[in-house]
Formats: C-alpha cells, sequence, structure tokens
C-alpha cells in the first residue's frame, strides 16, 4: 500500500488503538483518528467511561500530531446491535455483542464511513493480523496468543478485510505499553476495558431488568428434579455459571459447588448439577447456524480444524460433519465443557481463522 495512503484509525481511548495510530503515523501514512460513540442511554459517568475514553483519544491524538473526530453510531448500534443483543438473552441464550459490533459497527458503519471520507484503509487497535495469501485476504491469529481477538473478528469478509490493518497485531502486549510509554502518551498504563460496552462495570443484573421484565422461577436438581432454590430469570443465567446461584447446602447433598447445565424455557426453570466435570456439562458435538466464512469458501468436511467454542479457550480439534448454507455441524475429538448457545464457535486451520457461527 502506497504510504502517501489515508488511514483513519478507530481510537477507543486505550493504549492498542493509540500505539496502532502512532506505528501508521510513523510509518508515513495520513492518519486521522476517529472516535465512536455507540452508546447514550444512561451515558452517566457512574458507569460508563466513554467521557474519559475520548479525552483519552483526544491527549494521545495530540501527542501523536494528528486530528481526532467524533462520529455517533449510537442509533446503528441500538438497531443492529443492541436490539440482537436483547432477544437473544429473551430466548434464553448467551450472546457475545463484542462479535455483532465488530462486524456491524466497526468494520461496517465505520468503514462505510471512512471510505466517505476518503480513507483508503481503517485500522483499529485490535490484536489479529491479516495476510494476502494468493489472491485472498485472510485472517490471522496475534502474535500474542494471550491476546489473540481473531475470534471476536471472524465475521469479517473479504471486502472489509482488503480494508483493513491491525498495526499491533505483529506485537505483545507489554511491547505495546512500552512504545506507547516511550512516546510519552498517557494511556500507556491504563487497564484494559473489561466486560460489555454498553454496561460497562455496572451490575449486570440490574441493566437487563431496565429492559426485559424479570421471571423468577425455580432451580431444580438435573438428577432427581428436585426444587433446591429460586432464580430470578433465566435470562440472568448462563450455561457453566457457578456464582450468584444462592443455593446454599442442600440436604442430603456433598460439598461441592453447584453449575448451571440448562434451561427450560418453556417451564421457566433452571437445572443445576454439582461437580464441575458432569456429564451434563461436557458435549462432544455442536451444531451452529447464522454462518460466516473469511473466504467466503465453506470449510470441507471430515478434514481436522481447531475450535474455539468461548474467546480465551485452548484450540479443539474437530471436524465438521455436515454443513450447507445455512447450518453445520461440528464433532470435537475430546468433550467440551459448557458449550453455550448464544455464544460462537469458530474455527481455525493452523493460524488462519476461517470463520464459525453462533451455537443453537
Amino acid at each position: 500500500m502506497d504510504r502517501t495512503s489515508k488511514v483513519i484509525v478507530g481510537m477507543s481511548g486505550g493504549v492498542d488503538s493509540s500505539v496502532a495510530a502512532l506505528l501508521l503515523k510513523r510509518a508515513g501514512y495520513e492518519v486521522v483518528g476517529l472516535f465512536m460513540k455507540n452508546w447514550e442511554d444512561d451515558d452517566t459517568e457512574e458507569y460508563c467511561s466513554s467521557r474519559q475514553d475520548l479525552i483519552d483519544a483526544a491527549a494521545a491524538a495530540d501527542v501523536i500530531g494528528i486530528d481526532l473526530e467524533v462520529v455517533n453510531f449510537s442509533a446503528e448500534y441500538k438497531d443492529r446491535v443492541f436490539a440482537d443483543f436483547l432477544s437473544e438473552y429473551q430466548a434464553g441464550r448467551t450472546p457475545n455483542p463484542d462479535v455483532l459490533c465488530n462486524s456491524e459497527i466497526k468494520f461496517k458503519a465505520f468503514l462505510d464511513h471512512a471510505l466517505r471520507l476518503g480513507a483508503d484503509k481503517i485500522a483499529t487497535g485490535h490484536y489479529a493480523q491479516v495476510r494476502e495469501f494468493l489472491g485472498e485476504f485472510q485472517l490471522m491469529k496475534a502474535e500474542d496468543g494471550t491476546k489473540d481477538q481473531s475470534y471476536f473478528l471472524y465475521r469479517l469478509n473479504q471486502a472489509q478485510l482488503s480494508k483493513t490493518l491491525f498495526p499491533v497485531g505483529h506485537l505483545y502486549k507489554r511491547d505495546v505499553r512500552k512504545i506507547a510509554a516511550e512516546a510519552g502518551l498517557s494511556n500507556h498504563a491504563k487497564k484494559d476495558s473489561t466486560g460489555i460496552c454498553f454496561i460497562g462495570e455496572r451490575p449486570f443484573r440490574e441493566f437487563l431488568a431496565r429492559y426485559l421484565p424479570r421471571q423468577p422461577g425455580e432451580i431444580r436438581r438435573l438428577d432427581d428434579e428436585r426444587v433446591i432454590g429460586k432464580h430470578e430469570g433465566l435470562m440472568y443465567y448462563t450455561l457453566g455459571q457457578r456464582e450468584g446461584l444462592g443455593i446454599g447446602g442442600v440436604k442430603g447433598a456433598p460439598e461441592e459447588p453447584w453449575f448451571v447445565c440448562a434451561k427450560d424455557m418453556a417451564k421457566n426453570v433452571l437445572y443445576v448439577v454439582q461437580g464441575h466435570d458432569h456429564p451434563a456439562l461436557l458435549r462432544d458435538r455442536l451444531t451452529a447456524a447464522n454462518l460466516s466464512w473469511v473466504s467466503g469458501k465453506q470449510p470441507h468436511t471430515h478434514w481436522v480444524y481447531a475450535a474455539k467454542t468461548r474467546y480465551r479457550q485452548p484450540d479443539a480439534a474437530c471436524e465438521v460433519e455436515r454443513i450447507d448454507a445455512n447450518e453445520c455441524e461440528v464433532a470435537f475429538a475430546a468433550p467440551q465443557w459448557a458449550v453455550t448457545p448464544g455464544q460462537s464457535v469458530v474455527l481455525y486451520e493452523s493460524l488462519v481463522c476461517l470463520g464459525g457461527g453462533i451455537i443453537v
């Protein structure tokens, strides 16, 4: 790419996107920063960090010597990401809004906006890499395996990847912080944001209850259907969950932790079992829908791939047993723990992210 090209960098106020902008500027690109505001329903200081993030992004842009623009994608976010988030929770699934935010906002609304502003490419601070190989753009894992974010990017397509740069994807996090500190960026030690963008650090149940009515019901033991507690609403619980169940000592049961293993939406019952490795928490196969393949081509059936069924999970050997345009079935070499409907299964061939789908 021509070094005089214009690159618009999505700057979040964090160290990764700031260093991404810095590296591009040093490489000779014409760089503009863009701060995205995606949430404004209750933009209070207490939980929403967007005001401080904008201040941090502006301070970084000032040190780097680039302009920073602000764009509001709250309406798009509400339509394309948040509406889906609520309907998934209402159906008893556990969605991953980061996946949708990337495909619908950062690499669609932001990309379209940047191209209208005359950008040749966009860049973000994601830990991932893009490689052009035999005329195809491949989404690659980051060099720093502990920070790799390709899992959240699996819905990107060829058109999006061809316009995208990930300037920190070949670096380790510690080196990114070091570059930021040496350049005098005040956010060099800022802690990474955690949790769902629009919820921030606020109590999750309290947030969800404002949009979806609470529907309390029974907690039952899977093994014998015995009622051992009350839940506040199935939407607040996810498979494999251990904390916040409110189950004390149960008469006749060993002193072992309880885990959520199933939800019966029709009867509004939450089922639990004891022991991390209870068979009800293990699955050796899954079905996924809403498929998306980076290359546009489906993976082969009966071919050994690796997969993740949640972020930060080690790769698990698997094969695709059946696939069509809408659905695929993945079988694992070893049983996987707490495979959760609504989360994504993402397939890899070595370091290449092939794509994936939503677990049903």
